[in-house]
C-alpha cells in the first residue's frame, strides 16, 4: 500500500469492514482532541499536540489499534481494558467485529493530553 497523504486517504485504502469502525474512532479522537493536528506519521493516523503526539490509530485484518499505551495509562484504565489485548509494546487492540468503545477512546485521548502537559 502506498504511503497515505492524509487520514482520508488512509481510511479510503482500508478494507470496507474496517473503514466504518476507523471513521468512528477518528470522530471520537477529533472530539476529544479538537485542537490536535491530524497527521499521518509512520504511515498511520496520529493526533499531534504542541508537546508531542497524543495518539495513533490503525486498522488491521481483525482488529484496530490505539497507541501509545504506557504503563500508567494501562493501569488507569485497567478494568475497562480487560476485554481487549494490551501488548508490551504499548498497543491496545480492539476487535473489528465489536462496537467501538467511544467513551473509553475519548477518555484515553484526554488522559494522553494530560500526560503530555
Amino acid at each position: 500500500m502506498p504511503k497515505p497523504e492524509n487520514v482520508d486517504a488512509y481510511l479510503a485504502a482500508q478494507p470496507e469492514a474496517a473503514r466504518e469502525v476507523l471513521r468512528i474512532v477518528r470522530q471520537a479522537l477529533r472530539r476529544a482532541l479538537p485542537d490536535a493536528e491530524e497527521i499521518i506519521s509512520y504511515q498511520i493516523p496520529a493526533y499531534r499536540l504542541p508537546r508531542g503526539t497524543a495518539l495513533f490509530f490503525a486498522g488491521w485484518k481483525n482488529h484496530w489499534s490505539l497507541y501509545p499505551a504506557g504503563r500508567e495509562l494501562v493501569a488507569a484504565f485497567r478494568e475497562e481494558l480487560e476485554p481487549y489485548k494490551v501488548n508490551e509494546k504499548g498497543t491496545i487492540q480492539f476487535p473489528l467485529d465489536r462496537p467501538v468503545p467511544v467513551d473509553l477512546v475519548e477518555r484515553i485521548a484526554v488522559y494522553r493530553r494530560e500526560e503530555l502537559k
